[in-house]
């Protein structure tokens, strides 16, 4: 068997890069992290720094052609090795051999400068200083492997220092200097190997992005997508304005020794330039190599541009050079553009190489599902267990998205799909897909076209709320088929519908990122909660983009209604406390933000939850495109005088989150009560009252716009008389719930 060796090494550097920013309203931008976001935490893989001890050093099978990828499921190769499972083999590097490549001593220590003996003489006072003579040793560089000794000559790493009466007679008091930190010593590195023998895997790296959702009406289910982030999703050059070659995905090893040029072997694929992600300037591309074994070389086979998304355009080369007609061929795919984060996006679908093709072979006739089932639920994604388990009726769907493409070249015949609920792997329910509402009302399906249909399933089943847990998660099955030949694969999609303590809009997959700019700007998502509640907390997805803003300063906030649009503070961070965006460790990740002092906050109804900013650097909340709530986005950049909808389509990854039965697993206790009070006259020129509603009053904070207090009294009134026009904002009995007045 033709066999492949190559080294795996894993580096994870996190740092933010700086370009510039536009003007004051808000702005959308290129993610430089690539998340999924419903994942749970990893840990970080580490390797150990200056040695290749422990690392594994993969060998590849070789696979036969058809090579086949329509990227439906994830066929990159992991590595996971264990010292200790069946043909792991390894080879133990000494530093340091002898002349004989014999090893040394553990505890062997040299020094590549020289080393003396000084002797003192009393009886004639002048000093005998003689230099150690030198060791040949053999020593080894440990960072890579093969590690490589080089002869070295080397000297004991110490100095002596002794007195004699006469030259050539007794010492009297030898001392012996030892140096401090010498370069040469022994020491070990372990090499281990692991052979891969998994056919279905054809990928070695995973630096491309497999995904569903950044391209844009792909022809199948799932795409690989390129750009400037590493196969971790943080950037191959952070803050630099670089360009250079950054993602590659390659074939494993091919066997083509059976076939020559008369096998008409071909590969075909599909690209698409940016999609929902950045789009590749003119001098950015995606390029085609092949690999002539025997060689050991890659050439150039195929590249295209960058320019502005289009429809999916096809790949087709064929196989001529006899230098690839042997065992060993590979191909791989790479893109040159920029490397500080996500950029320059191309997307690659449908990847297949076999022989028996032409010229004119390029029809990809597949019936496929274009995107993943996002939810079965009305409005959201996702919603708190105990929210459903008491208001489940009227909740399911009416309006569940399908995406379907007929690739062949002719009509088809549609037929009625299905979505098939499970519950810990036992099925729960079933709703048929008509099929002419599949087709868009027509009897066929058109060739070649995208169907986007909407199906009703608020009057059947509905997620079981006699389940007894503090959250639950049930498994979707949506299926969509058509009856000619074509790989079935595509025609379903596994999606989950997960219920824990939060409310989300969003699929969980940050394609861009979003935020308010400037000074004091706020960000208000609105939500609608099934019953009256109270929160704890907020998650937000953070994506760095284009320049770190993670030493910003933001207040969390919580809005009630009013009109339709955020009205009185009900919440905000204390002023001397307040939050930074965190960029979690991996692309899976929310992070959470409980309120102070793990208080409740009680909302009845509408409500908005987001953020006051300090600076007017956007703060880059992910930004999902493929599910569109930009009703439910508001943001203002005037102090709240007025609130502006957003002007782009997608949904703010903010989700709110609810005190649940999952508050005793999370440590989350009340610790205290929001009061509520009347402050009038509001606006007012001079003198503020207030009266409470409920509760005892203990007296106010008052704040200018800059945060700073200007006032604490214990007064149920406050003179602003000598104040300077605009907004002051009122924190009653130091909890936070503040009050906006306005001084004229």
């Amino acid at each position: 068997m033709n066999m492949m060796r190559f080294t795996i090494t894993i580096l994870c550097t996190i740092m933010f890069c700086s370009l510039g920013w536009a003007q004051v309203g808000e702005e959308l931008g290129p993610i430089t992290g690539n998340p999924v976001l419903q994942g749970k935490k990893l840990p970080i893989q580490k390797v150990n720094v200056g040695t290749f001890d422990s690392t594994f050093i993969y060998i590849s099978d070789t696979i036969n052609i058809p090579v086949f990828d329509e990227f439906s499921s994830d066929k990159f190769q992991k590595y996971a090795a264990d010292y200790a499972d069946a043909g792991v083999t390894f080879d133990k590097v000494f530093r340091l051999l002898d002349a004989f490549n014999v090893p040394l001593a553990n505890d062997a220590v040299y020094t590549t400068q020289q080393t003396f003996r000084k002797t003192w003489i009393i009886s004639t006072s002048t000093s005998i200083e003689t230099d150690f003579a030198e060791i040949s040793v053999q020593v080894a560089d440990l960072s890579t492997y093969p590690a490589g000794h080089v002869p070295t000559n080397v000297y004991p790493p110490y100095y002596i220092y002794d007195t004699m009466d006469i030259e050539g007679g007794t010492d009297l008091s030898p001392d012996t200097i030892w140096m401090v930190g010498p370069d040469i010593y022994q020491d070990s590195a372990t090499q281990f190997f692991a052979p891969i023998n998994d056919p279905s895997k054809l990928w070695l790296e995973s630096e491309a992005f497999h995904n569903y959702t950044f391209a844009l009406d792909p022809w199948t289910l799932g795409v690989a997508t390129f750009d400037g982030l590493d196969e971790f999703g943080y950037p191959y050059d952070f803050g630099a304005t670089t360009t250079n070659f950054a993602d590659h995905l390659t074939s494993k090893p091919i066997d083509l020794s059976i076939y020559d040029a008369s096998d008409s072997v071909y590969l075909s694929f599909l690209y698409q330039p940016e999609g929902y992600g950045d789009v590749p300037e003119s001098g950015d591309s995606l390029i085609l190599e092949f690999y002539a074994h025997d060689l050991n070389q890659w050439n150039h086979i195929w590249s295209t541009s960058g320019e502005g998304v289009s429809d999916f355009k096809i790949g087709h080369i064929r196989l001529e050079n006899p230098d690839y007609f042997k065992k060993g061929f590979q191909f791989r795919f790479k893109n040159y553009g920029g490397l500080s984060g996500s950029l320059d996006h191309f997307h690659l679908d449908y990847v297949n190489l076999r022989n028996l093709s032409g010229i004119q072979d390029t029809l990809f006739k597949d019936f496929a599902i274009v995107y993943p089932v996002n939810t079965l639920l009305d409005d959201y994604t996702s919603v708190p267990w105990d929210h459903w388990k008491n208001n489940f009726a009227g909740k399911m769907t009416s309006e569940m998205r399908m995406v379907v493409r007929n690739g062949s070249n002719i009509l088809e015949n549609n037929q009625n799909g299905n979505t098939e609920v499970f519950h810990g792997g036992a099925s729960e329910g079933v709703f048929t897909l008509n099929a002419t509402t599949l087709s868009g009302g027509n009897i066929n399906y058109g060739p070649q076209t995208t169907y986007y249909s909407y199906h009703d399933l608020s009057g059947g089943y509905h997620f079981n709320e006699t389940f007894p847990g503090l959250s639950e998660t049930f498994e979707f099955v949506s299926t969509a088929s058509a009856p000619f030949p074509n790989f079935t694969a595509n025609d379903s999609t596994i999606s989950q519908q997960v219920f824990e303590n939060y409310y989300a809009y969003d699929d969980g997959s940050a394609e861009q990122a979003y935020g308010p700019t400037g000074t004091q700007a706020r960000l208000a998502i609105q939500y609608t909660p099934y019953e009256a509640d109270s929160l704890i907390g907020v998650n937000i997805h953070w994506v760095p983009s284009v320049e770190d803003v993670s030493n910003k300063l933001f207040l969390l906030t919580v809005w009630d209604d009013f009109n339709g649009q955020p009205g009185e503070v009900l919440y905000q961070d204390d002023f001397l406390f307040p939050r930074q965006p965190q960029y979690e460790f991996d692309r899976n990740l929310f992070t959470t933000y409980y309120f102070e002092d793990t208080l409740k906050v009680p909302v009845d109804g509408v409500f908005y939850v987001g953020w006051r900013q300090f600076d007017a650097e956007r703060l880059n909340v992910g930004f999902d495109r493929n599910i569109v709530n930009s009703d439910k986005i508001f943001y203002s950049i005037d102090d709240e005088f007025s609130w502006n909808n957003t002007s782009f389509q997608g949904s703010a990854m903010i989700r709110p989150v609810f005190s649940t039965g999952m508050d005793v697993t999370l440590g989350i206790q009340e610790t205290r009560k929001i009061t509520k009070a009347t402050l009038y006259p509001n606006p007012t020129s001079s003198v503020v009252n207030i009266k409470m509603e409920d509760g005892e009053y203990n007296g106010v904070e008052v704040y200018n716009l800059q945060g700073r207090l200007i006032e604490r009294t214990q007064s149920d009134f406050v003179d602003l008389s000598q104040r300077p026009a605009g907004v002051y904002i009122f924190r009653i009995n130091g909890v936070n719930k503040t009050y906006k007045v306005i001084k004229q």
